[in-house]
């Protein structure tokens, strides 16, 4: 399985000023799987430590920090040498051991020369509790479930992947549309969690695939009671059960009352809270400006959220495989859910933004999506099917005129002055056409 951040851990390698590395993602989204990939390809040799085990040398990290003490204490737990720029060092689950996070500020200043890497599933939720953190000290990365270009390359689809690149600004014939449109319809009941993907590209059942995704949803669930301060943990349930009704309706921004009758936010932002920095949902502020900066604008009592995953997303409203796969009118049917689901996973893929926001003005008017890349306010339309009727995007572009607007159907890629007609199965070309 290919998975495309690696080509960003090999630049993070090969820049003369890294420091330690801390690879962020909610549980499953495959971070284990890309540090030893990494490492296969591009160390000689692997050190690898799991602190989730029971004797995984936890005790090392007790006391007076010496980095020369671990990494020649590492070298004899392995049976390897620890050589500079030629081992990998992986402390996976490392939020269990918070010393071993607190190290990390000595490497950087004491042995950059050595290649470490850090993962753990609740990583985000263990960097806002009052810990020696090393700020400023380590670099950051965020693993994404499977894009839709990822799970076409898993499926075996690289010469479409090579041909839609090369030809899309002409227009695709038919035969490709329809090919791509159907593995678009697959991977909104797939999804990108690895597992799924691997599942699918092997098997090719949907009732084995919905099976896996209920397995990670009951994995997400034991979480909470694990994990999470106990005293949340019934809000926890509450808020994760509400995603499916947050997002049915037709105003999707977030509201307290749908979790239970009489909700109130200062109740319920400690497990907002959570599931963010679990990674496990997606935050989407609104903005009332069209203008930069665009944080000026927010309005932090207005956001809407989203799942983790389209997949599990579908798996936890029980859609029926049957129904996706049934005609292109199926994207509508439910309200643009998950097709918003989809466009806001394929841009936080990308990474082309470091925030993304909704714009909204007073009831009538409504842009899905916003953001700002390299010096541009980008609005964004998600339209589910054919009809690309879009008069909030009109009122925006008439108000603000910006010099790019998207919008995402399943037509054919057209540009219009400063609208880009882009579909849905061609996002990934984003980078791209922004240059």
């Amino acid at each position: 399985m290919y998975r495309t951040d690696i080509e960003n851990l090999k630049k993070w390698k090969d820049n003369p000023e890294r420091q330690p590395l801390i690879l962020l993602g909610a549980r499953q989204v495959g971070k284990t799987w890309l540090l030893k990939e990494f490492g296969k390809q591009c160390f000689k040799d692997v050190c690898y430590i799991n602190f989730e085990q029971p004797g995984q040398l936890a005790d090392l990290f007790e006391g007076t920090i010496n980095v020369e003490r671990i990494i020649d204490y590492l070298g004899v737990y392995s049976g390897k040498k620890i050589e500079k720029q030629r081992t990998l060092i992986i402390f996976d689950e490392v939020q269990q051991v918070p010393r071993a996070l607190t190290s990390l500020k000595y490497f950087a200043e004491e042995a950059p020369e050595y290649a470490i890497c850090c993962a753990g599933s609740l990583l985000g939720v263990t960097l806002h509790k009052e810990t020696s953190f090393p700020v400023g000290k380590v670099d950051f990365m965020t693993l994404q479930p499977l894009s839709f270009r990822e799970f076409l390359l898993a499926i075996g689809e690289e010469q479409t992947i090579d041909f839609v690149g090369k030809y899309y600004a002409e227009g695709l014939p038919q035969t490709v549309i329809e090919k791509l449109i159907d593995h678009l319809k697959t991977y909104f009941i797939v999804g990108g969690m690895p597992k799924a993907v691997d599942e699918w590209a092997k098997k090719r059942d949907f009732n084995r695939i919905t099976k896996v995704q209920e397995d990670i949803l009951l994995a997400y669930q034991n979480d909470f009671s694990k994990h999470a301060p106990t005293n949340i943990v019934p809000k926890l349930h509450h808020v994760w059960n509400s995603i499916p009704s947050q997002l049915a309706k037709e105003n999707k921004k977030f509201v307290y009352g749908v979790i239970r009758d009489g909700a109130r936010a200062r109740e319920y932002e400690d497990a907002l809270l959570w599931l963010k920095d679990s990674g496990l949902i997606r935050r989407v502020g609104m903005v009332s400006g069209g203008r930069l900066p665009l944080k000026a604008y927010e309005d932090l009592k207005n956001f809407k959220i989203y799942h983790l995953d389209v997949g599990l997303l579908r798996c936890m409203c029980e859609i029926d495989p049957t129904v996706i796969l049934g005609d292109e009118h199926v994207f509508s049917e439910f309200r643009g859910s998950l097709t918003e689901q989809f466009v806001l996973q394929e841009f936080t893929s990308l990474n082309i933004a470091k925030n993304i926001y909704y714009w909204s003005e007073g009831a009538t008017s409504e842009v899905d999506f916003i953001f700002s890349h390299n010096g541009r306010v980008i609005p964004c339309e998600a339209k589910a099917g054919l009809n690309v009727h879009a008069q909030s995007l009109r009122v925006f572009m008439n108000k603000y005129n910006p010099e790019i607007a998207l919008r995402t159907s399943l037509k054919n890629f057209r540009q219009d002055n400063a609208l880009i007609n882009l579909p849905l199965y061609e996002l990934w070309l984003l980078p791209k056409i922004l240059e």
